[in-house]
Parts: C-alpha cells; structure tokens; sequence
C-alpha cells in the first residue's frame, strides 16, 4: 500500500523532485562515521591511492571531526546537507569551487528500540527520516501474531508525540501514543504514520488471540483483531466449519483459571447451531476443541489432546 502512495504521488510529480535526497537530511551525531569525498584534494581522497581514497572519519562524542587542512570541524547535530556547505566554504581558501561530498558508513547516534511481535526486535538506528512503519519494515515486519497497535513512547526533549491521543507519563520524562496498524495501512489515520525520533522506544504487542483445534476444517489461532472477545460460533466460522464426522455436541473450551493449569467448559454445539443453547462467549487465549466422533475415546484427555494441536500451528489474521 505504501508502495502504490508513493508511486501515485510519483505520477502527479506532487514536489517531489525540488524535496532533498533523504539522506542528505540526516543528522550526523556522536559516532557516526562517515567518509568525505573533495574532488582535486588528494587529503580527502580525490586522486589518491586506493588505500588512502575514502579515509572514514569518526565523529566524536562532543560532535567534532579533526580534518585535513581544515582542522577540528563540528558535524553533530547537523543534516549532511548543512555540513557539505559549512566544508565547502571552510575548503574555498584550498579550491575555488569545492565540491563536497559526506557519505555515512556507520550509523550510530540515533538508536531506535522495536520490541515485541516484529521479526528482528532489538536496538536498530534511524537512517535518516523515517516513519513508524518504515522502521517496522527494518526490523523485518510484523509477526503473524503481532497484534494490532502499536505503543511508541517519546524521550520529552524530541517533543510530545503529534496526536491528538499522546498523554505524558507519571515521570514527565516521556510522551506515549498508541495507533493503530488498520488505521494506518487503510489510510483512515494516516497521520499516525508519524516521524520516528531517536531514541524512540516502539512496542508492537501480541495479539489478542482464540484457537480452534481438533476436527474444523481451517484449524490454528485467530486474532481478536479490535473486538474483545468472540462466540464459539464466530470462532468455528473463522476455522470454516466442521471437518467429517465431529463429536459437535462434546466440544470444549479449554480457558485458563490463572496458572498454568486450564479448566474444561462443556459446549454443545449441536444444540447452538439448533437454536436450542445460547451461543458461549470465549475469553482471550481460549481453546476450542471440537473431538472426532470416529474416536472411541472422544472424551478422554481432552486438555491435553487440544494443548498439544496447538503446538506449531498456523495463525490466522482476520
């Protein structure tokens, strides 16, 4: 979806050709390292040997570079646009016209946290502008099971996070938000796609999720997505109805009772399906085991049987 945006803005040629490069709108900081490209100055690398072309130049952590001719340079906390026009004008006295150019090798000043249900959760660095699903997408995307907000808390010296649900933490120290993931890809939110600053601590939480094991037809877990709860015929709906010959008035919902252990409920779902029972609410992580008739042992270790189906089974998102 972001994809078709950007290529549809690319068609209408909305600005986007007079917008700097990306990258040249990055903010060098502490430890970052870069390489500084001057054409007709050999100490910079132009001309040179190949093993003195593209000398890399670590930034120090009060922000400075010490540089050929030039001396000791303040990079951190400027774009990489601002600093290629402060060094062409400190080169002018050496070049008549400089021509400058500053590359990152190493990023490493503007840590982001991605935690929780994305493939490669960790600490990754923020390459420039980028905004929340951007840096999802380089921490590999969403899990199967990742629910369906996302929780971003924002160090106060970046500023309050720019929504209207941002609210400030106990401490004072911290803006937090949550959005929404379907407001965002649907574009019915899209200013929740906001820009990420360092530091940034991004947490996409597991979903909410029931399963439907033993004979349906689509078994495995299935996301809650916004409801809080499901029925156990909403549940059979999302795994397609009954395999052959189920035991449907013998089924269970396998629900935990606050440890490890969980508690059988009877439901018969032959009588639901009638009209004759009410249909049974199902809670969070709940299991819906639904036993073969053909099993002379329909009844007979029904827990464990179900638990175990679980193991390594699809999810399902609806």
């Amino acid at each position: 979806m972001r994809g078709l945006a950007f290529g549809f803005l690319l068609a209408l040629g909305v600005g986007l050709a007079q917008e700097p490069a990306p990258a040249a709108l990055y903010t060098l900081g502490p430890d970052d390292q870069i390489v500084i490209r001057v054409l007709d100055l050999e100490e910079f690398g132009a001309g040179s040997t190949a093993a003195a072309a593209d000398k890399p130049y670590r930034i120090d952590l009060r922000g400075f570079l010490n540089l050929p001719l030039i001396g000791r340079v303040r990079a951190g906390g400027r774009t990489i646009e601002a600093f290629e026009m402060e060094l062409v004008e400190k080169l002018r006295q050496f070049v008549k016209e400089p021509q400058v150019t500053v590359m990152v090798t190493e990023y490493r000043s503007q840590p982001i946290s991605i935690l929780g249900q994305v493939t490669s959760p960790g600490v990754h660095q923020l390459q420039g502008r980028k905004t929340l699903l951007e840096v999802i997408s380089q921490a590999g995307g969403f899990k199967p099971e990742a629910g369906y907000t996302i929780k971003i808390v924002r160090k106060k010296q970046y500023g309050a996070i720019p929504l209207a649900s941002a609210k400030g933490d106990p401490s004072g120290e911290f803006s937090v938000a949550e959005v929404s993931v379907k407001g965002i890809m649907n574009a019915e939110h899209p200013e929740e796609n906001l820009l990420i600053q360092p530091f940034d601590v991004i947490t996409v939480p597991k979903a909410e999720m029931v399963y439907v094991v033993g004979t349906v037809k689509k078994s495995g877990g299935f996301t809650l997505a916004e409801r809080e709860n499901v029925t156990v015929l909403q549940a059979l709906s999302m795994a397609e109805g009954f395999g052959p010959q189920p035991a449907d008035r013998e089924c269970k919902i396998l629900r935990r009772n606050g440890t490890n252990d969980r508690i059988e409920i009877a439901v018969n779902l032959n009588a639901i399906l009638k009209g004759k029972a009410p249909d049974v609410p199902m809670k969070s992580d709940d299991i819906l085991f639904v036993p073969s008739s053909t099993s002379k042992k329909v009844l007979a270790r029904t827990a464990e049987s179900a638990i175990a189906l679980t193991t390594g089974m699809l999810i399902w998102r609806r």
